[in-house]
């Protein structure tokens, strides 16, 4: 995240925005010059936003624009330096979440906050506990509650439901229930559809619009345009630090939003003319990793990718994509089947030795698997290649080294930072995951596991993540994208394979299918319409 700068007025042509007096009548939230500035960096700089009660508001902008903060000082996380939030007219100093959701204010976080060991009703009154009398938890009136918002917003879910068992969009909706439940009246929602697929989307969707016709008030952080112009009755895109401009999305397009949060049209992912040789760099063979209570999670899946080949890897997440990825990488052993890396049988291989054979990996969480959020950047461009030079000599860490690498890092990858001192705290989302990237690019891997390498970024990171990958590709690397975004998939991969309850159901030729086409793979739901009809067509024939 660098320093706020004025916007360059020339490189931009924005859409025409519209006075407040225009855009609302009550107004649920009015945040006026709010302003926040940590160590080097100004996150906020005299932001001001109001949002209209019952309206659903989408808040647009690169990582490092200012969005979270932002949702952060409304949520009671961190204060002010200075400016003015008034919810419902008046003036509220929030210097807490209890605050916050005292004044009707609830967050929808982009990370599942739930337990999944816990039924649906345990985790909605968890924290908010109708008691008895003698002051046992009221389980009765928890339920009551429950199903009387569920029934007023259509937000339809089993009581109890063991968490663990939900689907994704399942889980989400429990989030939701969970802020209604304790009164929230103003619903923030962190980039909810992140990891939907286009049917959950739509379901989600239909849910948020069945919120603002009760009246609630929908703050929607999202970095998929097309989404935000399709749910938002409202749009306001922040970028460095500062309001842009607040349009309505029938005055906009896509590429408007686009210009106006990075000052470019928006990238599409494009993988170009295929580099696949015959080449196999990576091989899998009828590998099996074992769960809980010895339940297959990756059963029987056999796969290769050859040097400059994409393989794209779909599927609702808990499908077991992320057990496979820590199987290639070494950190889940497999219970049978093989993984060769250039021939070179790995299965039973530590993974610093993967590593050492060029094993390159971008992992899904960047804060808890790829990333030591208190150390400089410079110590974190080194994580997972400390063994090798230019990061170590012999028995000892080369500092030299390590800084040297780390600048190279910061200038050929554009992770815009004041200095390689600074901590990875302090950078935007889009910044870490460019490190992450980096670290792993620069080391010259063979085969690259990229674990959801775009998650949570804007579209400008987003196309430079992009750019480096097909770069990569183009000089034969070897790659496994695990992704949700679907556009993202079909755009890269020169060949995807579906996963669903652990196993490879379908092999999918990217050229021909669409995202949505790609989501009844993923559900299940073509596999039943195949079935249906081989069965009708054997009926006929007979």
């Amino acid at each position: 995240m660098s320093q706020a700068t004025e916007p360059d007025s020339e490189s931009v042509t924005e859409p025409e925005t519209k006075p407040e007096s225009e855009l609302t009548a009550a107004s649920a939230i009015e945040l006026t010059g709010i302003t926040k500035r940590f160590p080097g960096v100004v996150a906020n700089d005299n932001i001001n936003l109001t949002v209209a009660e019952g309206e659903i508001h989408a808040i647009c902008g690169e990582n490092g624009a200012g969005k979270s903060t932002l949702m952060k000082i409304l949520y009671g996380m961190q204060p002010p330096d200075s400016g003015t939030i008034k919810i419902s007219g008046a003036v509220a100093e929030l210097h807490s979440p209890a605050q916050a959701i005292e004044l009707g204010i609830g967050m929808v976080h982009q990370h599942f906050m739930l337990a999944d060991q816990l039924t649906v009703l345990e985790n909605v009154i968890l924290g908010a506990e109708p008691t008895l009398s003698v002051g046992r938890i009221n389980f009765s009136a928890g339920r009551a509650h429950l199903d009387e918002v569920s029934r007023a917003y259509g937000l339809d879910i089993n009581a109890d439901d063991y968490v663990e068992d939900l689907e994704v969009g399942e889980r989400q909706r429990v989030e939701i229930i969970k802020v209604l439940f304790r009164g929230a009246k103003i619903l923030i929602l962190d980039e909810p559809t992140a990891v939907l697929v286009p049917q959950e989307v739509d379901e989600l969707f239909s849910n948020i619009r069945e919120l603002k016709t009760g009246g609630t008030t929908i703050l929607f952080i999202d970095h998929k345009l097309d989404e935000v112009l399709e749910i938002a009755d409202t749009i306001t895109v922040l970028r460095q630090g500062r309001t842009v401009g607040t349009v309505k999305p029938d005055d906009v397009t896509a590429r408007d939003l686009a210009e106006m949060m990075i000052g470019s049209e928006l990238p599409k992912p494009d993988a170009g003319a295929s580099t696949v040789t015959d080449e196999v760099a990576l091989e899998i063979s009828e590998l099996r990793v074992l769960g809980e209570a010895d339940r297959p999670v990756v059963n029987n899946v056999s796969l290769t990718v050859h040097r400059g080949e994409i393989v794209g890897v779909a599927g609702v997440e808990g499908n077991g994509q992320a057990e496979l990825v820590n199987a290639i990488i070494g950190t889940t052993p497999s219970d049978q089947g093989s993984i060769k890396m250039l021939g070179r049988d790995i299965t039973s291989a530590s993974v610093r030795s993967r590593r050492e054979l060029g094993l390159g990996y971008v992992p899904q969480d960047r804060h808890r698997d790829g990333l030591l959020l208190g150390f400089s950047l410079w110590e974190n461009g080194t994580l997972g290649h400390q063994t090798e030079a230019p990061y170590s000599r012999g028995l000892w860490l080369s500092r030299d080294g390590m800084r040297k690498r780390a600048e190279q890092i910061k200038s050929q990858f554009d992770v815009r930072t004041p200095n390689i001192d600074l901590s990875a705290h302090a950078l935007s989302g889009g910044n870490q995951q460019k490190l992450i990237v980096g670290r792993e690019m620069v080391a010259d891997p063979t085969v690259f596991i990229a674990n959801h390498p775009t998650r949570g970024i804007d579209v400008g990171a987003q196309a430079a993540v992009w750019d480096h990958i097909r770069e990569a590709r183009a000089k034969g690397l070897a790659t496994l994208l695990v992704s949700a975004d679907l556009e993202e998939l079909i755009g890269l991969s020169d060949t995807i394979v579906v996963m669903l309850r652990g196993r490879l159901v379908a092999r999918l030729d990217p050229n021909e299918i669409t995202p949505r086409d790609l989501g009844t793979y993923m559900t299940g739901a073509a596999l039943e319409t195949e079935e249906t009809e081989e069965t009708e067509e054997a009926v006929a024939s007979a």
